[in-house]
């Protein structure tokens, strides 16, 4: 293999939570709404610009958007914690020649805050985010612009998420998908479309993949 592309939310991080309760509140604030995770998770797609856009009843819809990313940024600290197992696995496959991606559905906004807070920036050679493409996940657009980018071939790459979304556009781009729950909270407990293999922690990640041998 040459090329790791990864989703972000529930994948690289544990971002669910912030996720949630910045759109919950966003949706309280605008539209009066009381919003339970599932149904939040439900709108899942788009970005978070498209989300609000979609399903935010209030007309004041920029104000809703700039008041998302200031509860994203508020609570990032104190929300998302740094992961030292997931950053030591992109450095050691980086060390490796690996190519790495990130195909993820939020907005290149929150993806900048989120990377920055955990010490990410830099080490991928590509990130599509959902501002990239016309037609979000499960549509493969993203990831195929990616691997394209990458210059590899869909053969010679994996795409690694997980949600049903993850999985479907990676089966329809052709890559080996894997479907992980490796974090605290993650978007699918049983994959309707099932991933070429299931990863449960880093570490059975790292026993799998032999990092000199991807």
């Amino acid at each position: 293999m040459k090329a790791v592309v990864f989703d972000f939310d529930g994948t690289l991080a544990n971002t669910l939570p912030i996720c949630f309760y910045a759109f919950q509140t966003v949706f309280k604030e605008f539209d009066k709404r009381e919003l339970t995770t599932n149904e939040i998770k439900e709108m899942f797609g788009p970005s978070e610009i498209g989300i609000i856009m979609n399903n935010c009843s209030s007309p004041n819809k920029e104000d809703a958007i700039e008041y998302f990313y200031k509860k994203y940024s508020e609570v990032h600290k104190s929300l998302v914690l740094d992961n030292t197992e997931i950053l030591d696995l992109l450095k050691s496959l980086k060390d490796a020649e690996i190519k790495l991606g990130i195909f993820t559905g939020k907005a290149k906004r929150s993806l900048d805050i989120s990377l920055k807070a955990l010490g990410m920036e830099g080490l991928f050679d590509v990130i599509i985010t959902g501002d990239d493409v016309i037609k979000p996940k499960p549509d493969p657009e993203g990831l195929l612009k990616a691997l394209s980018l990458l210059k590899v071939e869909n053969s010679e790459a994996i795409y690694i998420g997980d949600s049903d979304a993850d999985i479907i556009a990676g089966a329809q781009a052709n890559v080996y998908t894997i479907g992980v729950q490796w974090l605290p909270e993650y978007q699918t407990s049983e994959f309707s479309v099932q991933p070429d293999l299931i990863i449960k922690s880093i570490k059975e990640f790292k026993s799998s993949f032999k990092v000199g041998a991807l």
